[in-house]
């Protein structure tokens, strides 16, 4: 009797220790606000003072600097750049993918990552720990999850730019690159990711799943 009260409060205590849901309806970042303390999350503006625009952002409206190496942008909104997001485990991006842009192998280490496609075709997938590859190609209205922690990475598989929104269920989901982890170019991690595309280089040819 005495193992299973033992046993009771041991997995009540790891459920209590889990991230806890929200002490209050809302608690918007408090902008410029610095704590003394160590802790998940920031701290809460003055419920007197919050307003309706804290739960909005039009910072993902526009799309992001594609003029780089890797023909691509990722914008990363958290609670730190929108307040209504601090407390509610989420947070959201936008990637932006010129002809031959791509987003090579990284992880999310607190979160899942949901992606869905609203401009253009896009070829994305990830390794899981047996080391088997999941590719497939997305549409326009397509969406396709990132399992946490596992190694993803997305690329243009068309003729044309592509945009896809990403959601997270952590609102500080931290990004695990491979090259900075192990010093490997860009160069050669971008082309590690698109050897994996099968096909006629990185278009679309036949079928999806690849």
């Amino acid at each position: 009797m005495n193992f299973f009260v033992v046993i009771v409060f041991y997995a009540n205590f790891l459920y209590v220790s889990a991230d806890s849901d929200n002490m209050q309806d809302t608690c918007p970042t408090a902008p410029g606000e610095q704590s003394i303390f160590f802790i998940n999350g920031y701290p809460c503006k003055n419920p007197t003072q919050i307003n309706a625009q804290d739960f909005k952002s039009t910072k993902l409206t526009v799309a992001g600097d594609t003029d780089n190496y890797l023909q691509s942008s990722v914008t990363l909104l958290t609670a730190s750049g929108f307040p209504g997001l601090n407390t509610l485990g989420l947070s959201v991006s936008r990637t932006d993918l010129e002809r031959d842009g791509s987003v090579p192998f990284h992880s999310h280490p607190r979160s899942s990552e949901l992606l869905f496609v609203v401009k253009g075709v896009v070829f994305a997938g990830f390794v899981d720990t047996n080391n088997k590859i999941f590719q497939t190609v997305l549409r326009k209205g397509d969406v396709f999850v990132f399992p946490k922690g596992l190694l993803h990475f997305c690329l243009s598989g068309g003729f044309e730019r592509a945009t896809a929104f990403s959601f997270y269920n952590s609102q500080n989901p931290g990004v695990v690159n491979i090259g900075g982890v192990f010093g490997i170019d860009q160069e050669h991690i971008k082309n590690m990711t698109r050897s994996l595309v099968t096909g006629s280089g990185s278009r679309v040819t036949n079928g999806d799943e690849l």
